[in-house]
């Protein structure tokens, strides 16, 4: 079990880890360094030291963060040759995976510091992210609760305001599988056990992450992803009930009243905006437990370190839902320029009509808002060839298809007041079919030079350092 670990992980990393000794306020300045990284194009792990807290002290917890920046280096942490490969294989963790194994609280490692009268979140080195933040935030928090009918549990990252010591607001999106149980709980009238998360190895952060039915647990298609069984241990409060990651590097516990909702927000979300104050549950922390020498893991919220992982996730479950309407179907991409709003399908050979029903599936998935299909010669994974297959096979009249009044995120800042429907777009960027088989697609050829004279040209530039020459 030791491999799946943060700590372990971070470990491995050479100069993909940016380490800072000095102090850093969690005040703006840590994601403040994470938007400097974004606008140079540099996706480094960031570890901090020595978080500054706001009353001025130091933070006993280290902080990590761009955990998740680089699509290149979070295929390293899948054990994945190329990034290009996430979509299938987060496809085959959501659909099987390995079920998890059950350690006694005396063996995981998250146990080893247990705190509940001394229990104080304002201690976490939380970040205070953006102008108008009303306060601190766990980012990376995965929110667990279960299902009171079936008992089977669920995980999601979900953000959480720090107002006081053992007192936090939890935000639920409402359409998520943790406000389902929290509503249901409820319902009964009775308070919902939640566990926060927090820290643990990259392939369990991201396989926790799998889209999958409700209910249904995480674990297996963690485990599946991590190529080994997630160890839980039952957790302080609640036991059995909320099984928590022993190899976590913290663990909040509480309860959610119900009725209790308080003002959380504004807080910037995946679209780049800050989303607009909501009511949300309060969380009445009754522990915290962590490993000895725990690293806090912090997300940069609206950046590209938030939006790899889930974008991947998306992937997986876009690739599942098309392929059993379009076989043709190879990859999907979706892409962090376009938030979580706009996803890239790459097909082979499609038969008549195929590619439209690729994106009238895709385009029945909540979050997204434009769709595009391309052939195999477009590399989906490079924007500027993206441009060029839409510029050059698109004519709007004939290639795109417009479906209004479906489900969206209402998180999209282009809805108009209280719209709860989006209109969307499926755009057909492949060529038209073959005339017969082994026959060329009716298209110009594309202007390429010899793979000799290209593999030539790469043994110019062999050696010659490219730092210094203009990016554009």
């Amino acid at each position: 079990m030791t491999r799946l670990s943060l700590s372990g992980w971070l470990d491995e990393l050479g100069p993909e880890l940016l380490q800072l000794q000095e102090p850093v306020s969690t005040r703006y300045e840590i994601t403040a360094l994470q938007h400097a990284l974004d606008a140079a194009g540099r996706y480094p792990v960031v570890r901090v030291d020595q978080p500054r807290l706001a009353d001025g002290s130091l933070s006993a917890f280290p902080l990590v963060c761009n955990l998740t920046a680089s699509r290149a280096l979070v295929a390293d942490m899948l054990s994945l040759a190329d990034h290009r490969e996430a979509a299938m294989a987060l496809a085959s963790a959501a659909r099987g995976g390995i079920a998890p194994v059950r350690v006694p609280r005396s063996q995981a490692a998250v146990a080893q510091v247990e705190m509940t009268d001394t229990a104080d979140l304002t201690r976490l080195p939380a970040t205070t992210q953006h102008v108008l933040d009303p306060g601190p935030y766990l980012t990376a928090a995965h929110a667990t609760t279960f299902d009171p009918d079936s008992r089977i549990d669920n995980t999601a990252i979900q953000r959480c305001w720090i107002k006081g010591p053992k007192r936090m607001s939890w935000y639920p999106y409402p359409a998520s599988h943790n406000a389902i149980n929290l509503r249901k709980f409820w319902a009964r009238g009775e308070p919902c056990p939640v566990a926060f998360w927090i820290g643990h190895h990259p392939a369990v952060v991201i396989g926790t992450q799998a889209k999958i039915a409700y209910p249904k647990t995480h674990w297996d298609a963690a485990g599946g992803l991590a190529a080994e069984a997630i160890a839980l241990t039952p957790s302080l409060t609640l036991g059995d009930e909320i099984m928590v990651p022993a190899g976590a590097e913290i663990v909040i516990e509480g309860w959610a009243h119900p009725g209790q909702l308080e003002a959380d927000g504004p807080f910037g979300e995946f679209t780049g905006y800050l989303g607009p104050q909501v009511l949300a549950p309060v969380v009445e922390v009754t522990a915290i437990t962590h490993r000895r020498g725990a690293i806090y893991h912090d997300y940069g919220s609206g950046l590209v370190d938030m939006l790899v992982p889930d974008n991947m996730a998306m992937e997986g479950k876009l690739f599942g839902l098309i392929r059993q309407i379009a076989p043709s179907l190879r990859n999907v991409h979706v892409p962090s320029s376009g938030r979580r709003l706009h996803a890239w399908l790459q097909l082979e050979d499609p038969g008549p009509g195929e590619a439209r029903d690729a994106l009238a599936a895709a385009m029945s998935y909540r979050r997204l808002k434009t769709v595009a299909a391309f052939d195999m010669d477009v590399d989906i994974f490079d924007e500027s060839k993206v441009m060029w297959g839409l510029a050059t096979r698109v004519q709007w009249d004939r290639d795109v298809l417009r479906v209004d009044g479906l489900s969206t995120s209402t998180l999209d800042p282009s809805l108009a007041a209280g719209a709860r429907t989006a209109s969307k777009m499926g755009i057909d960027a492949t060529l038209p079919a073959r005339a017969g088989a082994g026959l060329p697609r009716p298209c110009p050829p594309v202007a390429e030079s010899p793979a000799a004279a290209i593999a030539a040209a790469a043994a110019l530039l062999k050696g010659r350092s490219m730092e210094a020459w203009p990016w554009e």
